[in-house]
């Protein structure tokens, strides 16, 4: 069938979307590559469509229609939502996403290229035409109002023919096509194309049964955003489908009519709620830039639904969480997730509770101690990096200038509380020492902005005996040892290996009082295995930079990205981190992953590279980029 053909039969309400197809998910170069294959006369493949009678409840969107046949798109929403939206000028009464990933596209008469719309690069070059304009009027009703393109008629004939174009269109019809049946053909038709995760197909069977399913999620994704926390769709699910079934894998939900899946969204958020409480309040991870080890909490759910939906006993819930620690510091959750969480969901199903999953952590690690070697790791890329946030949290830790408890003070969310080199990075660097010895975690701690700022590249055996006079007891708070001698550049390697084993030495105490047993620290070495990336925590001046950005992100209406972004392969391990990232695009469907990487070594360049990232490493180039692209 001809293009425009097809525009007309989506107006008439005869073309429409099934329910279970997921939004539109195209960013902008997507959509540029399309009609750029279409402009050189590439084919851009068939369309597949489910012939059915018109049910309500099966169509996204209103419908103007209430009887007769309707042709479902179950292969080509994509490319069909797309040359929608740039030759109407509007996207189509089923769309669902941004339509700013198809307006103001632009094409240059010059070179033969598509581009959306930049001001500064387009607003005095008259080589740029905008393509709905021409869609809309057709070439020769163009060149006839703008006349200084009639040289140019036959590229933008070009242009206008692509309505013309014929799409081959398979049909999948017959009574025998039941809606599980064309669920079944759309998951394995779409699964060559764009690529849908597990959680989407079973998602596409709930939604054929209860169409507001994905709503009533996102729902529940955004409240946890709204208090801090970013967990995606898969990872929800993956809580609903252990609560109702005991089981990780998403096929089990199969299984699971309707109504019991309307039911337990409220309890499986409840549920949520109550370990996020818990973890906030007795561990002070508060945020999702800490919260590490998220595949805990479904396990932690079906230890609450075990309990009868809830536990009243303080001592398992610090058994819950001394779990939830040592889970998330030996990366438990990092592998085969699927697999590592059926084994566990199966300790629980064998009646061995909290204990159990405690005793196959001790099993797997040889014991559950925390050792001085732990705190060799580097800066806010290592799983260490969300305990010392926690230390400081329970510990009482003490302000440097102020005296203040910084537990009172919301760590990590806004500018108040910064990491402090102990040594400074410059006097170190000018030492000799490298990178991974001036960034280890025993160089580090909280303070509040203004005491960051206020002792600055101060010598420490100058700054730390004038804090320890003027209050004494501050700088124990926060586990510095107190011999002076080794508060000098020279003695450095000796200060981060006492304050090591402080480190250790509290860490252990505090998880012993979780678990109330009497844990032995005097043990031979044997460091974790974390992220290899050595990673410079950001100075104050970078911290002032980003939260510029962040800022005049905010201001603009956009998404501020993940801070300290940790990026993984397919098998679940990290690789590297970002200091912002935006892995769904800076607006969704708008861009590919992007990232901003400050002072980052070449490898973590070639890495975001590898794995599809646009990345920027000036603060002034991205702001061009974001200004012209998302902006203007």
């Amino acid at each position: 069938m001809k293009l425009e053909s097809i525009l007309d039969q989506i107006d008439l309400g005869n073309y429409a979307l099934p329910v279970f197809q997921r939004g539109y998910v195209w960013n902008r170069d997507q959509v540029r590559k399309l009609m750029n294959s279409l402009y050189k006369g590439y084919p851009i493949g068939s369309l597949l469509t489910w012939a059915t009678n018109l049910d309500i409840d099966l169509i996204r969107g209103n419908s103007d229609r209430t009887q007769g046949t309707v042709y479902l798109i179950l292969d080509g929403q994509q490319r069909i939502t797309s040359l929608y939206g740039i030759i109407r000028g509007k996207p189509p009464r089923f769309f669902e996403g941004d339509p700013r990933a198809f307006t103001n596209l632009f094409f240059n008469v010059e070179t033969e290229v598509f581009e959306f719309y930049a001001p500064m690069k387009m607003d005095n070059d008259s080589s740029w035409i905008n393509v709905t304009e021409l869609m809309k009027l057709d070439a020769g009703n163009f060149v006839q109002t703008r006349s200084e393109y009639l040289p140019h008629l036959s590229k933008l004939n070009k242009i206008g023919n692509i309505k013309n174009v014929i799409l081959p269109i398979q049909e999948v019809s017959g009574e025998d096509k039941t809606v599980d049946v064309v669920v079944e053909i759309f998951n394995n038709v779409n699964s060559g194309g764009t690529k849908l995760s597990k959680g989407d197909l079973a998602l596409a069977k709930l939604c054929a049964s209860w169409p507001e399913a994905r709503d009533e999620m996102n729902k529940i994704l955004s409240f946890f955003r709204n208090q801090g926390f970013n967990f995606s769709m898969d990872w929800l699910l993956r809580c609903i489908t252990v609560y109702l079934t005991g089981q990780p894998y998403f096929s089990f939900l199969s299984q699971v009519d309707s109504k019991s899946f309307i039911d337990a969204l409220p309890t499986t958020k409840n549920m949520i709620g109550t370990i996020l409480d818990q973890i906030g309040s007795k561990l002070g991870l508060d945020h999702d830039r800490v919260l590490a080890g998220k595949f805990t909490i479904p396990v932690m759910i079906e230890l609450i639904k075990q309990n009868g939906g809830h536990i009243k006993d303080p001592n398992t819930w610090n058994k819950m969480l001394f779990w939830y620690v040592h889970a998330a510091l030996w990366g438990r959750y990092s592998g085969s997730t699927e697999s590592v969480l059926a084994h566990d969901l199966n300790i629980l199903e064998n009646g061995e509770g909290i204990d159990g999953l405690i005793n196959v952590l001790k099993k797997s690690r040889g014991d559950l101690i925390i050792r001085p070697e732990d705190f060799l790791s580097w800066s806010v890329g290592s799983r260490f990096y969300p305990l010392m946030y926690l230390l400081t949290r329970v510990n009482q830790c003490l302000d440097w200038e102020s005296g203040v408890e910084l537990k009172s003070i919301l760590l990590g969310k806004s500018s108040s509380l910064e990491l402090h080199h102990i040594f400074p990075k410059k006097l170190l660097y000018d030492a000799g020492y490298d990178k991974a010895d001036v960034n280890t975690l025993a160089n580090l701690t909280f303070l509040t902005k203004g005491t960051n700022i206020q002792i600055s590249a101060s010598n420490p055996s100058q700054y730390l005996p004038e804090i320890n006079e003027k209050l004494p007891g501050v700088l124990e708070s926060h586990w510095i040892p107190m011999d002076r001698s080794i508060w000098e550049i020279s003695k450095y390697s000796e200060f981060t290996a006492r304050r090591r084993e402080l480190l250790a030495k509290i860490a252990n105490t505090f998880l012993d009082s979780l678990y109330h047993s009497k844990v032995e620290t005097e043990v031979a070495s044997k460091p974790s295995q974390g992220l290899t990336q050595i990673l410079e925590p950001r100075d104050a001046e970078e911290d002032e930079q980003l939260l510029d950005v962040l800022s005049w992100l905010e201001e603009n209406g956009l998404s501020t990205g993940e801070l300290d972004y940790e990026l993984s392969n397919e098998a679940g391990e990290p690789v590297a981190v970002f200091d912002l990232a935006w892995p769904e695009g800076l607006q969704f469907g708008l861009s590919g992953s992007l990232a901003l990487l400050l002072n980052e070594p070449t490898e973590i360049h070639q890495i975001a590279n590898q794995y599809g990232y646009r990345y920027f490493t000036d603060i002034d180039e991205f702001k061009e980029y974001v200004q012209t692209q998302f902006i203007d």
